[in-house]
């Protein structure tokens, strides 16, 4: 964090100030802001968040003994540390992120920019990062920090020599990009597409448009909105930027985009393109596995050819990227049994792209396996949607359909029902007889994808095949 002194800090935050020691209200605080104790080192801020099944405050003593010089705490703690006291840590967080931000801002060349989407959010802000970083110090989140205490924390790390700070912001509700996005007021917004991830969340499709067009409402008079124009909820964004005053930027395949991308071929090894940025054009080889990354590269790109950066060098330093994140399309395992292990999150959307990719990679004389859990967030459409990825994984010809957990076993259902009846789908309670099962019927040759929700929990299976066939 920027350094300020613990009254400024106070009067930000609407707390109350207790000095310990040789503390004053003059003392300069510039240590970084964490929620975690584990991660608090010399001169930190701990941020003493009350949770679902603990208390952050009860971790103020680790967080003092690892070197914080401040705890803000919603209620004084017998510990001897300075502590400002304040109604809610969630909300002063993000009112303290709002001012560093402004700070910084008003000081430099610091652009902002916010990108969100019912998927892609964390690979685009990665591949986004990656481009930027050769330009100069740019801040991005870490994993998915896109929430009301990740996203003020990301924010939070910009210093004055911050020249790009790359927010995600995620939602299970309407509203919540507003107000994290209105912390930043961005330079650029990106919204990369809409579809059915956390539907139930937010009452239904239209809604989840009306959310994701809050970073666009939020961009700042005169920026930008990079937007997908294949995706006709997206294109709608368009007008809501105009009356921002905001350019808009097309990213896609449509022959219509500011930004896009022909001759994809897709293999196991990546995705290969050529992307056209107006008259000019440049070969893109994309490491990290799955066609679906082509549209989260081009929005990359589009944010940075606005900000000045050449197509040439997107290209390049987008070539070198390995793995966008952990669990997402992660390839492991060995060449004889390949293992994709992308189930950090799944959505239909990105159910179907995941498959689709392992049908397309697979070569003849190889078989695909797909292990699928249950999508969250669905709410009243989560049995369709099942169905329909069942259905899917059928028509795709995928050879061994495996699913695991109650809440996916519509999949196997909708699988038995159309065809995939000869045990090619079978069905397990839980991970660990999946594992038991797949340990014994996985054999050379195999290309095994591994796709669910977070709830699931089968990222940890992904990670056990991963090193079973290494």
């Amino acid at each position: 964090m920027i350094a300020l002194t613990l009254a400024e800090i106070a009067r930000v935050t609407g707390g109350a100030l207790r000095p310990h020691g040789a503390h004053t209200p003059d003392s300069v605080i510039d240590g970084a802001v964490d929620t975690d104790s584990r991660a608090i080192g010399p001169g930190g801020v701990f941020a003493a968040k009350p949770g679902e099944h603990t208390d952050g405050h009860l971790f103020v003593p680790a967080a003092v003994e690892r070197g914080a010089a401040l705890a803000l705490v919603e209620h004084p703690v017998d510990v001897e540390v300075t502590q400002v006291v304040v109604p809610s840590v969630v909300h002063a967080l993000a009112d303290l992120a709002r001012h560093v931000v402004a700070r910084v801002r008003d000081g430099g060349a610091l652009t902002v920019v916010g990108v969100t989407g019912s998927n892609g959010k964390t690979t685009t802000k990665n591949l986004l990062a990656r481009i930027l970083v050769d330009e100069g110090e740019t801040i991005w989140p870490v994993a998915s920090f896109n929430n009301e205490v990740g996203a003020p924390l990301t924010m939070l790390r910009v210093t004055h020599d911050t020249r790009y700070l790359v927010n995600e912001f995620g939602a299970s509700a309407p509203g919540e990009i507003a107000r994290l996005a209105g912390l930043v007021t961005p330079d650029i917004g990106v919204v990369l597409m809409v579809g059915m991830a956390h539907a139930g969340g937010f009452g239904g499709i239209e809604r989840t448009v009306a959310a994701k067009s809050e970073l666009v409402a939020a961009i700042r008079p005169g920026g930008t909105a990079v937007l997908n124009v294949d995706d006709p909820r997206v294109v709608g964004m368009a007008e809501i930027a105009r009356n921002r005053g905001a350019e808009v930027r097309w990213f896609g395949l449509g022959a219509s985009a500011d930004v896009r991308a022909a001759d994809v071929i897709v293999d196991a090894d990546g995705t290969s393109c050529t992307v056209h940025v107006g008259p000019v054009s440049a070969p893109l080889r994309l490491r990290v596995l799955g066609e679906h990354h082509v549209m989260n590269a081009l929005a990359a790109i589009a944010v940075a050819t606005r900000i000045g950066v050449t197509l040439s060098a997107c290209v390049e330093r987008l070539g070198t990227v390995e793995l966008a994140e952990r669990w997402r399309m992660q390839v492991m395992g060995s060449p004889r049994v390949r293992i994709i292990n992308d189930a950090y999150n799944a959505s239909p959307d990105s159910m179907k792209a995941a498959l689709r990719t392992l049908a397309q990679i697979t070569e003849p004389g190889e078989r695909t396996v797909a292990v699928l859990g249950a999508m969250s967030e669905l709410g009243e459409y989560a049995e369709e949607e099942h169905d329909r990825i069942g259905l899917l994984a059928v028509r795709l010809g995928i050879q061994r359909i495996v699913i695991i957990g109650a809440d996916a076993r519509r999949m196997y259902l909708e699988a038995i029902a159309q065809g995939s009846w000869d045990g090619e789908a079978v069905f397990f309670a839980d991970a660990d007889e999946a594992f038991a099962y797949l340990r014994g019927e996985l054999r050379d040759g195999d290309r095994v994808l591994v796709k669910s929700s977070n709830a699931a929990g089968l990222r940890h299976l992904g990670d056990r095949l991963g090193e079973s066939f290494s």
